[in-house]
C-alpha cells in the first residue's frame, strides 16, 4: 500500500513479527478497530465475508516489509478536506488475482470509506460519516504486487463528497428575471402604488374640507366654537376605534378587504351628512369618518413602508397625493360654504369620490392579503412571525412606538389646525371676505408641493437633519402671520408653512421603519396613523377652547409652542439601526 501509507505514516500498520504468540496476534487482531468515528466498523461490516478473510489473513502476514504488512489499520479519527478530495478524484483499482485465494505474501488492498467533513458552529472540524450509505467495491478486495499499493476510493452517494458539493448545497440563487416579467412587475406595482394614492387623495380631499366648511356649520346650527370643536371630538372616538380594530380586522380578513371596510364607512358616513340632518347626526358621522380613515391611512402606509424597492420616494408621492386632495378639495368647498341652503351638498361629492375609491381598491387588489399583492409585483412579502402572540401587547410594548404616535399626534393636529382655523383666524384678524377659504388650499397647495420636491434635499442632508432645519424654518415663518398685519402676507406665510412641514410626515413614517420590527410594522403603522389622526381632532379642538375664552388671536402662540414641542420629541426619537426583519 504505497501512495496514501506514504504520505501519512499514521496509516502505516504495526508489523507482526514471525516469533509472535497466539496471544499477540489477538492483540493485533484488536488493535485493528478504527478510533474515533470508525469505532466498531469490523462488527458492523460482520456480513462481508471477503473482508473479514482479508482482515484475518493480514494479521497473519510475516511479510517483513512494514509498508506491506497490515495486521493493523490505525487510522485517525478526522481527515482533512484535501485528503477527501484526493480520495474522490483519484481511483485506481487493481484486477482481482485470476483463481486462488491470495497467498499470505500479497498485501490487501482495501477500500477506506470517505470521512464527510463538517464544520462545527465553532469552527472546529467533526468527522461525520454515514455508514449506511457507503459501499464497498469487492473488486476492490484483490491486490498485485506488480501494481503497486494505490488508495482505493470507495463508491459513495455524491451528498457524502463535501468538497465538491458543499457549496452548492448551501448557497442558492433566484432565477433570473426576463425583461418581460420585470416588465409586468412594474407595471404591476405602479397600478398598486396608483390606487393607494388615490385612496390618499380622498384622505387629503376630506380633511382639506373641515376648515372651509366650519363658518358656515357654526352659523347654521347657531355654535359658538367650544361646541362646534365636538365635531373633532368625535372624530377622535373614530380614529382610536379604528386603530384598535384594524390589527384584529387585518389578521381575520386581510389587506384588501380592510381597505374596502374603510373606505365603505367614509361613503355611509357622506351619505349621513348631505342632507344636512341634526347636529348630533353630524357627530354620529364624523365617528364613522374617523373610524374609515383610520383603516385607510394604517394599511396605506404600512403597504409602502414595506416595498423594498424605491419605498422613500414612494412614500414621498404618496403623501404628496394626500396634499393634492387637499388642495383641490377647499377649492370646491369654499364655493358651497357660500350658500346657505345648500351648502351640505358638498358631501354627495365627496360620497361619490369614495364610491369610485371602493370599486377601484376592490379591481385592483380583489381583497387578497398583503402579502400576496407584494408578491404580485415581485417584491417579498413580510412574513408574521408573530401571528400566534398577542399583538396588541407586540406593539403596546414598544417605547419606539409611542414616541413615534407622540410626534405623528402633534404634527398631524397642527397639520388640520393651520388649514382649518386659518381660514377663520384671517376672516376676523385680517378681515377677509368669503374668498379666505383659498387660504386653506395654499395651505395644502404647500404641503403637497413640499413632499415631493424636497426629497431631494432630504437625501442630500439626511432625514434626521432635515426635520430639525424644516421646523425651525417653520417657526419663525409662522411668527411673522402672528405680527404682521397683512392679509397678502399671512396668506403667503402660511403656504410656506405649509412646504415646511410637508416632509415632516413622510420622514417620520420612513424612520418608522428603521427602527420597528418587520413583522410589526404594518399593526405599528396604523396605531401611530391612527394616533396621528386623533391629534387631529385633540388639537383642533383645544384651539376652539381657547378660542372661545381668549379669541381666535390665541391660534398662532398655540402653533409655535406646538411646532417647538415637535423639536423635542424628534430629538428623542432613537436613530436608525439594524432591526430584525
Amino acid at each position: 500500500m504505497a501512495s496514501l501509507l506514504d504520505m501519512n505514516p499514521r496509516l502505516v500498520p504495526a508489523r507482526v513479527d514471525d516469533d509472535s504468540g497466539p496471544e499477540d496476534v489477538a492483540q493485533e487482531e484488536t488493535a485493528t478497530t478504527m478510533p474515533g468515528p470508525g469505532k466498531g466498523l469490523p462488527q458492523r461490516l460482520a456480513g462481508d465475508k471477503n473482508l473479514l478473510r482479508v482482515l484475518e489473513e493480514s494479521a497473519l502476514d510475516t511479510n517483513s516489509d512494514p509498508v506491506a504488512s497490515a495486521s493493523s489499520l490505525n487510522l485517525p479519527a478526522i481527515l482533512t478536506s484535501e485528503r477527501v478530495r484526493r480520495r474522490s478524484d483519484i481511483s485506481r483499482i487493481r484486477p482481482t488475482a485470476a483463481a486462488g485465494p491470495p497467498s499470505l505474501n500479497e498485501s490487501e488492498a482495501i477500500e477506506l470509506p470517505v470521512i464527510n467533513e463538517r464544520a462545527s458552529a465553532t469552527g472546529a472540524s467533526t468527522a461525520v460519516r454515514d455508514a449506511a450509505s457507503i459501499t464497498f467495491r469487492e473488486d476492490a478486495l484483490g491486490a498485485s504486487k506488480s501494481a503497486g499499493d494505490p488508495e482505493i476510493a470507495p463508491s459513495f452517494p455524491s451528498s457524502l463528497a463535501p468538497s465538491v458539493l458543499a457549496e452548492d448545497e448551501t448557497s442558492s440563487t433566484a432565477p433570473a428575471l426576463s425583461a418581460a416579467q420585470r416588465a409586468v412587475h412594474r407595471r404591476k406595482s405602479l397600478v398598486h402604488f396608483l390606487a393607494l394614492c388615490g385612496c390618499v387623495f380622498c384622505m387629503g380631499w376630506n380633511d382639506g374640507t373641515t376648515g372651509p366648511m366650519l363658518p358656515r356649520i357654526q352659523a347654521n346650527y347657531h355654535v359658538n366654537f367650544a361646541v362646534v370643536s365636538l365635531l373633532f371630538v368625535f372624530n377622535t372616538i373614530g380614529f382610536i376605534s379604528g386603530a384598535f380594530a384594524n390589527i384584529y380586522l387585518t389578521d381575520r380578513f386581510g389587506f384588501g378587504k380592510v381597505l374596502v371596510m374603510g373606505s365603505l364607512c367614509q361613503v355611509a358616513a357622506y351619505a349621513m351628512l348631505s342632507p344636512a340632518g341634526p347636529f348630533p347626526l353630524m357627530c354620529a358621522a364624523f365617528v364613522a369618518i374617523g373610524f374609515g380613515l383610520s383603516l385607510q391611512n394604517a394599511h396605506c402606509n404600512g403597504f409602502v413602508a414595506s416595498l423594498k424597492r424605491s419605498s422613500h420616494t414612494k412614500m414621498g408621492f404618496l403623501h404628496g397625493s394626500y396634499g393634492l386632495g387637499a388642495l383641490v378639495s377647499p377649492l370646491v368647498a369654499t364655493q358651497f360654504a357660500q350658500s346657505a341652503t345648500h351648502w351640505s351638498f358638498h358631501y354627495l361629492i365627496s360620497m361619490g369620490l369614495y364610491i369610485v375609491n371602493t370599486f377601484v381598491l376592490w379591481t385592483v387588489f380583489r381583497g387578497r392579503l398583503q402579502q400576496e399583492v407584494m408578491e404580485d409585483e415581485g417584491e417579498s412579502g413580510a412574513t408574521e412571525n408573530a401571528v400566534d402572540t398577542n399583538k396588541y401587547k407586540q406593539v403596546l410594548g414598544l417605547k419606539e412606538v409611542h414616541v413615534l404616535s407622540m410626534f405623528s399626534l402633534i404634527y398631524v393636529g397642527l397639520e388640520v389646525t393651520m388649514g382649518g382655523w386659518s381660514v377663520t383666524y384671517i376672516l376676523e384678524r385680517r378681515n377677509g371676505d368669503s374668498n379666505s377659504g383659498y387660504i386653506a388650499s395654499g395651505f395644502f397647495g404647500g404641503l403637497m408641493l413640499g413632499r415631493i420636491l424636497l426629497m431631494w434635499l432630504n437625501k442630500k442632508i439626511g432625514e434626521r437633519l432635515a426635520l430639525f432645519l424644516y421646523a425651525l424654518l417653520a417657526i419663525f415663518v409662522e411668527v411673522t402671520v402672528w405680527v404682521v398685519p397683512s392679509l397678502i402676507e399671512n396668506a403667503i406665510a402660511v403656504s410656506f408653512v405649509g412646504l415646511l412641514l410637508g416632509p415632516m410626515y413622510p420622514i417620520l413614517m420612513n424612520h418608522s421603519t428603521t427602527i420597528l420590527p418587520r413583522w410589526l410594522l404594518t399593526a405599528c403603522m396604523g396605531y401611530i396613523a391612527a394616533v396621528g389622526l386623533a391629534g387631529s381632532a385633540i388639537l383642533p379642538f383645544l384651539t376652539g377652547l381657547l378660542a372661545s375664552k381668549f379669541g381666535i388671536a390665541s391660534l398662532q402662540p398655540f402653533v409655535v409652542s406646538m411646532m417647538s414641542t415637535l423639536i423635542v420629541i424628534w430629538a428623542v426619537i432613537p436613530r436608525a439601526r439594524f432591526v430584525p426583519t
